[in-house]
Formats: structure tokens, sequence, C-alpha cells
């Protein structure tokens, strides 16, 4: 199986065209794997600043086709042509896949280096992709791998100790800007109730800001305060709220966008405004910044505030990225082995017990025939034992390719690489991707045949 995947972030272009991208475009994937195309899994990652989708194809040969489709339905689904979304759109396959998803759970590919939010947004990545089932086990063991990759860059570096995050640095620009840097009187409304206004209320909680209502179109404000404070705003209590509001913050990306038209109708008696807007398709109108008395942050704000690392905390943070990329790739190389081991071992197997039964028959279940049988046993492994070590060493090396061909020209096998299944199918483990927790390996998948050979070696 071949990793592929397709980017388009603020590295690479504006941050319209990133938003104008994932616009209605979370079901594509859902979408790609329903299609006749090739791909077998797939995940989405959407955040404030990137689009990317990762997928799983049979071979290298199909690339170019699992790609195609995914540009179609992302055109389909945003309106974009697939000309637009093509040029947009940066391909990576294998390592540079790992390597890439790496830097970004560990916060070295985001505006604002270090930061704390996107490793959990892997991690919510995943985990929509396992409940809509259309992630693969190897899709599942690349994301758990990049989320212990992040855990591993914040446990041994300094990198983002100080934990920053594009909310953090939002609201830094917004004490510098304001005229009082107290936030404790500051009267605060949030519009939205996702992931990023949940680090909003608890940075706010930090700065001992007391005064803060939320809003949400949805209409789950109510529940969104309830675990987290504040007051829940509606349509007939948004206007008032606005008209005594310090500081308005967008965290919900919905077609509710708040207009310059609708703050310059307020009755707000010269009260000065700081408007941040977090959303990647904008809550607030980009105009709010023209109208007096009104300071608009938004996130291309954010990037150009955001403080450089200490270059030796980068410097060792991207050394323990590339390495677990490293060692993830050279464990799904080996991976690419097993079934050709498993091939050899099943085809050795029928030929040991055909003469297993000649002797059995011939002697009966004498002593004589119980050596003749061990000594059988024993002489199989051990001619096992060297293709099974070369299958490792030239899977590491990206060569089981060889090791099948030869196979097929020495025994005549016929070597079946199954396609992964989806987690929705396979009832996987989480953490493992193996079988539920505390039962013995299934013979009938791929790594269930893996480990069952490795015992026997």
């Amino acid at each position: 199986m071949v990793l592929l995947s397709l980017v388009a972030s603020h590295s690479d272009i504006d941050l319209e065209t990133v938003a104008k991208i994932s616009a209605d475009a979370s079901q594509v994937a859902s979408v790609v794997l329903a299609s006749a195309s090739p791909v077998a899994g797939a995940i989405t990652l959407a955040t404030c600043n990137r689009y990317e989708i990762y997928c799983e194809v049979p071979q290298s040969e199909d690339v170019v086709a699992a790609r195609s489709e995914v540009i179609a339905q992302i055109a389909a689904s945003t309106g974009l042509s697939q000309d637009t979304i093509s040029t947009a759109l940066v391909s990576k396959t294998e390592t540079e896949v790992i390597e890439h998803l790496f830097s970004v759970g560990a916060g070295l590919d985001s505006a604002v280096i270090g930061e704390r939010e996107i490793a959990g947004q892997v991690r919510r990545a995943l985990n929509e992709a396992q409940a809509a089932g259309t992630a693969t086990g190897s899709l599942v063991r690349l994301f758990q791998a990049a989320s212990r990759t992040a855990k591993d860059v914040g446990s041994r570096t300094s990198l983002g100790s100080r934990g920053l995050s594009v909310v953090s640095v939002a609201l830094e620009l917004a004490t510098d800007l304001s005229r009082d840097p107290d936030w404790g009187p500051k009267n605060i409304v949030i519009f939205g109730t996702g992931a990023y206004a949940g680090a909003t209320m608890s940075l706010l909680r930090e700065r001992a800001a007391h005064n803060v209502s939320v809003f949400s179109a949805s209409g789950r404000a109510e529940a969104f305060v309830a675990t987290r404070g504040g007051t829940a705003l509606d349509e007939t209590t948004l206007e008032a709220a606005l008209e005594q509001a310090d500081v308005i913050i967008g965290c919900s990306g919905s077609d509710h966008r708040l207009m310059a038209s609708d703050i310059a109708s307020l009755d707000r008696a010269s009260r000065p405004l700081v408007a941040i807007d977090l959303a990647l398709t904008h809550d607030f109108d980009p105009e709010l910044g023209a109208l007096e008395g009104v300071e608009l942050i938004n996130l291309e704000s954010v990037r150009m505030a955001a403080p450089e690392e200490q270059a030796q905390s980068l410097r060792q943070a991207r050394s323990i990225v590339l390495d677990a990329a490293e060692a993830f790739a050279a464990e799904q190389r080996e991976r690419a082995a097993d079934a050709a081991i498993v091939a050899l071992r099943k085809h050795t197997q029928r030929v040991l017990e055909a003469e297993v039964e000649k002797v059995r028959a011939q002697h009966g279940c004498t002593a004589a025939a119980e050596e003749v049988e061990f000594a059988m046993r024993r002489m199989m492994r051990q001619l096992l034992h060297v293709p099974t070590v070369r299958a490792r060493e030239l899977a590491a090396a990206g060569r089981a390719g060889d090791y099948i061909d030869a196979l097929e020209t020495l025994y005549g096998l016929e070597v079946e690489l199954p396609a992964a299944p989806s987690v929705k199918n396979a009832s996987r483990c989480p953490v493992t991707g193996t079988g539920s927790a505390g039962s013995a390996p299934e013979a009938g998948t791929i790594s269930g045949q893996a480990d069952l050979q490795r015992q026997a070696v």
C-alpha cells in the first residue's frame, strides 16, 4: 500500500485560498471511498490554516488516479475549478507524507511554531475518520505515530513550553491594542462553540476575564457555557451584548458572518472595539477593521506577530520528527514483507505435512517416526530462517518487491497483498491497531499472520 497526501496550507498559499478549498469539503473522504477510485482509505485534517487529506492506495501506479478523484470531489463540493484546486494542493507520497504529518502534529509547520492545538486536531481527525469508517489500519498507525511524536517533541524539547498558540498570540495582540490591558472588566463576546472557542475560554480564564458571552448560530451556546462558564446568547440578546462589547472573538467559521454594517448600526457611543477573527472562512467582515474605533486581528495578523522559537529547540524538534518518521517508514517497509513470508511458510508447511503423513503411513506412531518428524520440522525452521531474515532486510531497504518476485519465480507462488481493512469493518483496537485487547492475533489478517510467523521463528 502507498501513502498519498494532498496539502493546502498557509506555508504554500494564502489563507483565502485555503478557506475556499476547505469550504464544504469535510465529506470528501467518504465520497472518494464510495467512488470507483483506487483510494482504500482517507483521513481529512482541516484546521484554521490548512486543509489536508491523507489517502492510502494499493500501489504507486494508482497515485495519479487517486489524486484526480480527490481533486474532482473537492471541486464538486466547493464549486471551485479542478485547475484551481490542483494548483493549490501539494502532493506528497510515502516518506514525504510521514515527515509532513509528524511535523504538522508537532507544531513545526504551524503559523505559531510549537502551538498546542494542532496535536489535538490531529487526534480528532483520526477519531472522526474512524467513526466514519474511512481510516485503514495503516492510516490509523500513521496518525497515532504522529501523536506520539508530538508528545516526544513536547517532553524532550523546550519548544512550545510557553504554551503559545494561535489563540494566545491573538489575545496578546488584543492586549497591546487595548487601552486597558486588564481583561477582568472587559465585555467579551465569543462566536462559536468548537475547539478554538474552548481554547479561547481557557485562556480568557487565565487572564481573569469574567464577563464572557457566547453566541452559536447552531444553538449550542447553552451546552457550551454549562461546562465552561459564561453567558449564552441567542439572536434576541446578541445585539445588546455587541453594543457593550470591548472584544469580540470569532471561532465558528459558520455562514453567520458579522458584517461591518452590523457594528456600524449599533449604539456603541464611540466605545473602542477589538475584533479577533480566528475563523479561516471569516466570522467577521474584513471591512470591520475600516470602521472608526475598531481594531481587527485575523489569522494573517497572528502569523505575522508569532514569535520565533529558539533555534536550538527547533533543530532538536526537527531531529526528533525526522528520526520518528524514518522509524515509522522502516516499520511500514518491513510490513510489506509479511505477506511474502506468510506465503512461503504456508507453502513449506504444506510440503512438510505431506511428507510427515507419508512417514506416519509407513511407520505408524512409533518413536522412530516421531524422531523423523521432529528432525524434519527442525530442519524446516532452519531452512526458513535465512529467507525470513532476508525478507525483512530487503523490505527495510524498500526492496520487498524483489523478494516477492523471487518467490514467484522460484516456487511459483502468487503472493497477494490484501487490502488494509477499514477501522469501521475490522473491529480494531484504537491504540495498537490489532485485535481486541487480550485476544490472540487473527490469522486471517496480515498483521495477525505476521505475529504468528514471528513467534515461529
